[in-house]
């Protein structure tokens, strides 16, 4: 054949046509699956499926065109068809239509990508960043769990001594367990950090089999794998080889005084250790002063002292309990707080500079003394040799919002967060001190963070509820939030408690009632900012009774309250907070010498200048004492005063609460209420 003729009938046969409409269309199509298919979660074999297809298609599409023709009666080959008959032209111009209009289509999707704001791009995790994943317990006896957590603990604590290395902290790890499907990617995502660990540990008998990998995360390609058979014993050593094992990987520089410590042993006796790690375990879930935790802790930690007095990391943990139980009020005792003292004095004597002697030290000066400064050196210490140390930023944060340092807590609790980004108690810290602020919007916003990953979380949409009736005296969605599904599963104190509350600001006493008669325990906390308070259940029933018009009833509460409240004064005649929960009943007894004198001496313990964020408590609770005794101008003074003063009074609290009423009349408190409706940020 004539090549010009060829070439011709290419031309007729609209070959041409058809190649270049094929051509535009299929870059079209890959560019929308290369845009699309990420965000379905298509994987990329998708993308090159496509692509592929695209490219054998095109031969084809072009031997189509050649062999057959478009005709009015449908296809047929182009050599069965009269020259007189072909409408090859008239296809060709539609064609031609065809090639126009998706070439403005082209255009259009230029246009939009070019000129399209593109989302700042997400930060690579730094290289030398590492969450230590809960291991795996693959023990015949499935109690041996608490083993399997405390190996990997202990995995987390030795690698978290490494300067070089930043280190997730344990409480945000425990958002991952084994077991549950983990995609590595998306937890390295949440945590920031470029390479995780997980493992697993069998137990049996005097043997153990720990098994470790090294994973960098957002490729999912295993650096590092090794597993241990060893003897019980020998279990300290394997923990160490785990850890430089890891920083030989990441490259993580040791100095010589962080390879001694990660390769000391905390103890030779391994019944001590099996003790320690059972304590742990009780207490896995952060701080928590719950009295049996408190307990239980002690009596664990107690015996393995005992089979090992040279025991820090237990001297340590044991000192801890006994200040738990003196600050959450189980044993305000100076024999309580001489236990946690002697527990200490003889781990620093064994390890004067070990961080956790640094760190039991410090909640000692806080929770003990509230010697705010002494417990703030002692926190800089253990930052200085253990730098991945989560706790020291956080109790540091706590200290400086009790000194009245507001800015700086914000900055250490945010920074705590940083390294502890799945730790509940962080977070509600955090909007904890800016509800103290009065920053209600950034209060809402870190609520909100919470719920994204925690969206049962009871407590934490109770708290997010508050924001609105402190800013706004909105009740709205505390109300839909105990009336929705998700309440009736709750704790039924937890449920109690909050109804009650509810129930009191809508002033609907009966349902007040009903809530306080389905609250099982003797004392209840108030509201989210006394957390520190505990009320006598006597006192809510005299402050139901008196406004269902039951004076007798109400009396005969007040008194009862008055009685237990007396004995937490007589256990602990310094605490401002007992003497002003004494006070506060006096004044509705109509014991007008008694609950001055009660609660001027709470506020000459506990005054802002001791305690920036007791002290406000104490401040707005004195008002509501000369309230209710009918001090009306005292009380006032004190309302402008707290309004100068973070964590004291909130707009929704003056509008709500009854025990502001006998001030409602006054052009003074109107115009304390007034200056706060407008401090929501």
């Amino acid at each position: 054949m004539d090549p010009r003729n060829f070439f011709a009938e290419l031309k007729r046969r609209n070959v041409y046509r058809v190649a270049v409409a094929y051509a535009i269309i299929a870059w079209l199509l890959i560019q929308i699956a290369t845009q699309t298919f990420p965000f379905f979660a298509i994987p990329i074999w998708g993308v090159r499926l496509v692509v592929s297809l695209v490219l054998l298609g095109f031969p084809v599409a072009l031997i189509f065109a050649w062999i057959f023709e478009l005709t009015p009666e449908g296809l047929k080959r182009t050599g069965e068809v009269a020259p007189h008959q072909s409408i090859a032209r008239r296809t060709g111009r539609k064609l031609d239509f065809v090639i126009i209009a998706v070439l403005l289509g082209v255009i259009t999707f230029l246009l939009v990508s070019r000129t399209r704001r593109a989302p700042p791009p997400v930060a690579a995790a730094p290289e030398k960043t590492i969450a230590v994943l809960p291991f795996e317990n693959l023990s015949d006896e499935k109690e041996n769990a608490y083993f399997a957590d405390g190996v990997q603990d202990d995995v987390l604590t030795a690698i978290s001594k490494i300067a070089d290395l930043k280190v997730i902290s344990r409480t945000s790890v425990l958002s991952y367990p084994p077991g549950a499907s983990r995609d590595l990617s998306e937890i390295a995502d949440a945590l920031r950090v470029a390479h995780v660990v997980e493992g697993s540990v069998r137990r049996s008998g005097g043997n153990v089999r720990v098994t470790a990998r090294l994973i960098e995360a957002r490729t999912k390609v295993q650096l590092w794998a090794e597993h241990y058979d060893r003897k019980w014993a020998d279990i300290f050593a394997i923990q160490s080889e785990i850890a430089q094992k890891i920083a030989d990987q990441l490259r993580a520089k040791l100095s010589p005084t962080e390879q001694a410590d990660i390769e000391a042993p905390p103890t030779k006796n391994m019944e001590a250790y099996d003790l320690y790690l059972r304590a742990k375990t009780v207490s896995r879930n952060a701080v928590d002063g719950r009295r049996e935790i408190i307990e239980e802790r002690t009596k664990l930690l107690g015996q393995a002292i005992v089979l090992d007095p040279t025991f820090v990391g237990a001297l340590c943990q044991f000192a801890r309990a006994h200040l738990a139980a003196y600050w959450f009020n189980h044993d305000r005792t100076p024999a309580r707080l001489g236990l946690a003292k002697d527990a200490l004095d003889a781990a620093a004597r064994l390890r004067p500079g070990d961080a956790e002697v640094h760190l039991t030290r410090a909640r000692l000066h806080y929770w003990g003394y509230r010697d705010y400064a002494s417990a703030l050196a002692e926190l800089e210490l253990a930052l200085r040799t253990r730098p991945n140390e989560h706790e020291a930023v956080y109790f540091t944060s706590l200290i400086e919002r009790r000194q009245g340092e507001w800015e700086k807590s914000l900055r250490n609790n945010e920074a705590a967060a940083r390294m502890d980004p799945r730790n509940v108690n962080v977070f509600d810290n955090l909007a904890t001190t800016q509800i103290a602020l009065r920053r209600y919007a950034e209060a809402a916003r870190t609520l909100d963070g919470i719920l994204e990953w925690r969206p049962d979380d009871l407590n934490m949409r109770l708290t997010r509820a508050w924001v609105d009736i402190f800013s706004r005296a909105d009740l709205q969605p505390l109300q839909n939030l105990l009336s929705g599904h998700a309440a009736q599963s709750a704790d039924p104190d937890f449920l109690a408690s909050a109804r009650l509350q509810l129930a009191l600001a809508q002033r609907d006493y009966r349902a007040a009632r009903e809530a306080l008669d389905a609250y099982r325990q003797p004392e209840l906390r108030p509201e989210l900012s006394d957390l520190a308070y505990v009320t006598p259940r006597e006192w809510y029933e005299g402050l139901i009774a008196g406004a269902l018009g039951e004076p007798q009833v109400a009396e005969a509460a007040f008194l009862a309250a008055r009685e237990r409240a007396a004995a937490s004064v007589a256990r602990r005649p310094d605490d401002g907070r007992a003497l002003m929960a004494l006070a506060q009943i006096d004044a509705r007894l109509g014991r007008k010498e008694a609950a001055i004198r009660g609660g001027e001496r709470a506020a000459e313990l506990l005054s802002v200048a001791k305690d920036a964020l007791d002290g406000p408590i104490i401040l707005r609770r004195l008002a509501g004492v000369y309230a209710q005794i009918g001090e009306i101008n005292r009380a006032l003074d004190k309302l402008e005063l707290a309004v100068g003063t973070p964590n004291s009074v909130h707009y929704g609290s003056l509008k709500l609460d009854e025990v502001w009423d006998p001030l409602r009349r006054e052009a003074r408190f109107e115009t304390i209420v007034a200056s706060l409706a407008s401090k929501d940020n």
